[in-house]
């Protein structure tokens, strides 16, 4: 048998008083990074964020820009009064036709693929899950042939 080594008592003194303020400073530094980094990674979701809304914004303007220059146009004015407030001359008449069918059929497509993706991740999800468990019995199966030879 081989022998086994002592350690002597002030190492174990050193290790129990020095281990536990080592166990925390590197337990400080490591939640000192996470929070950094989340607070680093929000921070650069928002600034796309803005960054895109900044972008909306600056085209939002030109559009309205050009919208003031339009509106001083007598014919454009009149011509956007019968379109949008239904508005006519004399002599004509209005005709209202609804898009609503369009939109239900646009919003039907995108409902469809968004339950096509979820089940999807759903799926994938289930066969992880069963190849882990697979994987798993059959190392149990392993361990427990070794030890009955």
């Amino acid at each position: 048998m081989a022998k086994s080594r002592q350690v002597p008592k002030t190492a174990k003194r050193r290790l129990a008083v020095l281990g536990p303020i080592a166990v925390f400073i590197i337990g400080y530094c490591i939640f000192t990074v996470i929070t950094t980094a989340t607070s680093l990674y929000s921070l650069t979701n928002e600034n796309k964020e803005l960054n895109d809304k900044l972008s909306s914004l600056k085209s939002e303007a030109t559009s309205l820009k050009t919208e003031i220059t339009k509106l001083q146009d007598k014919d454009y004015v009149a011509r956007y009064a019968r379109e949008n407030y239904l508005y006519t001359k004399d002599g004509e008449y209005v005709i209202k036709v609804d898009d609503t069918k369009e939109t239900k059929n646009q919003t039907k497509k995108t409902d469809k693929t968004q339950t096509y993706i979820y089940y999807g991740c759903i799926a994938v999800i289930v066969l992880i899950i069963l190849f882990i468990i697979i994987k798993h019995r059959r190392s149990k199966k392993k361990k427990n042939k070794k030890v009955r030879k």
